[in-house]
């Protein structure tokens, strides 16, 4: 790995380390009856839009086997399922509230996905498992190198993982005017929906946590040192979202 990405990586843990141990699994525990509707809020409803454009980038075929990882409450899953229903969908997260409330949403609408509560850095899955693997709006939290890594391991050769998260944006005046949106939203978020103690102490995480974080270009270049071939970024709302396409290598 590229050592400017390794020190990133170890930068990244010894600053949120005990955020992410202590405080962002009651920040969802705590927001997953009202994350969906937050996430409208706090994106002025780009959300739904974000998410069907990622959609749209997601090959699949018949009965393949996906997996879902920081599957939260299930959005994807479902969206995935409505394009080809025959998937064989699987959901890892490590808040049970969160998928608590996926599965529900799921079952409403006549879904099963087989949900894993876990550690999503040390994934339960055998080498070579999965056809496709998804992962969004997460990776800002996560040892991303690790995740990344693991996915690595459990999609079958010829596979494709798809990722989305918010990233940090290239353009310095972008990011800076990125970050008083962010400053502002977070704290109107918290105020209008009521959230709780843990999520009222990472308002400057949240911020901090892309300001460390990669962009587009960064994060095609992390995946491409960890092997995955055929990798495409793409930047969406002027690089402070981004897509990538990735494909595990055929044996």
């Amino acid at each position: 790995m590229n050592q400017i990405y390794s020190e990133r990586e170890h930068a990244r843990e010894c600053a949120f380390e005990s955020v992410w141990s202590n405080d962002i699994p009651d920040v969802f525990a705590d927001v997953a009856k009202y994350y969906d509707r937050a996430n409208a809020y706090a994106t002025l409803g780009l959300i739904d839009g974000l998410r069907q454009r990622f959609i749209s980038t997601i090959e699949l075929r018949p009965n393949d086997r996906v997996l879902d990882v920081c599957a939260g409450t299930n959005v994807i899953g479902i969206d995935l399922l409505k394009k080809q229903s025959s998937l064989d969908v699987y959901a890892v997260d490590r808040s049970a509230s969160m998928q608590e409330v996926g599965r529900q949403r799921a079952e409403k609408q006549g879904f099963r996905i087989n949900s894993t509560i876990c550690d999503v850095h040390e994934l339960p899955y055998p080498d070579n498992h999965f056809d496709v693997v998804t992962l969004q709006f997460a990776t800002r939290h996560l040892r991303a190198i690790k995740v990344f890594s693991e996915v690595l391991r459990v999609l079958k050769p010829g596979g494709h993982f798809y990722h989305c998260d918010m990233l940090r944006p290239a353009n310095k005046m972008i990011e800076q005017i990125y970050y008083m949106y962010l400053k502002v939203c977070v704290t109107a978020v918290a105020r209008a929906f009521g959230s709780g103690s843990a999520a009222l102490r990472c308002r400057d995480y949240f911020i901090n946590a892309i300001r460390m974080f990669y962009s587009t270009e960064e994060l095609a270049h992390v995946l491409s040192e960890l092997t995955f071939s055929e990798v495409v970024g793409r930047s969406v709302l002027a690089g402070t979202v981004g897509f990538h396409k990735a494909r595990k290598s055929a044996i």
